[in-house]
């Protein structure tokens, strides 16, 4: 009798070694597609109302990416190169984009590989190359860094910061910044050696020491998908000199309302 249920704890435990093992070899290997979300659109339907010119931006590797750009005056204001998150079109910003036709700035967005109809699939080297090859496109076009704010939004803070640390830009703005893609896994894989097998790691805790451009970090308190307290830690830890937005009610995308607009506007005004 000992030696049988002495078995079958064996079995069990073996059982449990072995589907804990295809686990991790599932997610190891399906893990950027449970990173990126080209189409998931949560915010489509929206109506552009601020006017683009729909460009292309070639990227060091020979991919095209598919932008939009909004030219007020090149040499009069400053000009927002936005990088946006994990999931969706270009069009699940317009909700965003439309509020920048009353604001003193031109504005960049470019959608990432393997998005919005581009082709190439996403990686974390592969977006720092799309993140550059649209800094270039705009530096063909006669700016300098100190010409360019820098804007990431949740996955796309973790771009920002890369670029931003040759420190030459006019300001960085950071909407729902996670402190690290390890981190944010963490918070929902416990109980995955996380650290071990994520391939694309954008450790903003890391990168935001090395940054002394003007910051604005902006996060709301409810957010369900990367916690509050990592925007904050953010903030705490970044260089100044420093702003921040945070809010009581705010989820993951943020609630382009009154508040936001006028700390993102004073944030601008005070880099001109």
């Amino acid at each position: 009798m000992k030696l049988k249920r002495r078995n079958f704890f064996l079995e069990l435990i073996i059982g449990i070694i072995v589907v804990y093992s295809a686990v991790l070899i599932i997610l190891y290997i399906f893990q950027r597609s449970l990173m990126y979300h080209p189409l998931e659109n949560n915010y489509s339907g929206d109506k552009l109302e601020v006017e683009i010119e729909k460009v292309k931006i070639v990227t060091s590797d020979n991919l095209n990416l598919l932008g939009w750009f909004h030219k007020k005056d090149l040499n009069k204001f400053k000009t927002i190169v936005y990088f946006h998150g994990n999931a969706g079109t270009l069009e699940n910003r317009i909700h965003k984009l439309n509020h920048f036709k009353n604001m003193n700035v031109n504005f960049l967005i470019i959608a990432w590989r393997g998005f919005s109809g581009n082709q190439g699939k996403p990686t974390e080297e592969g977006l720092y190359k799309d993140a550059n090859s649209a800094i270039l496109w705009l530096k063909n076009l006669g700016l300098t860094e100190k010409d360019i704010i820098l804007y990431g939004e949740s996955l796309g803070t973790g771009v920002v910061t890369e670029i931003a640390q040759s420190n030459g830009y006019a300001g960085l703005v950071l909407e729902t910044p996670f402190t690290s893609m390890v981190e944010a896994a963490k918070n929902f894989y416990p109980y995955i050696p996380v650290s071990l097998l994520l391939k694309d790691k954008y450790d903003n805790k890391k990168k935001i020491k090395n940054i002394n451009i003007p910051v604005l970090v902006m996060h709301g308190e409810v957010d369900q998908i990367v916690p509050f307290w990592m925007g904050k830690k953010i903030y705490e830890i970044a260089n100044q000199p420093k702003y921040s937005h945070f809010t009581k009610f705010d989820d993951h995308m943020m609630e382009y309302d009154e508040k936001l607009l006028f700390a993102l506007k004073a944030f601008i005004k005070s880099l001109n």
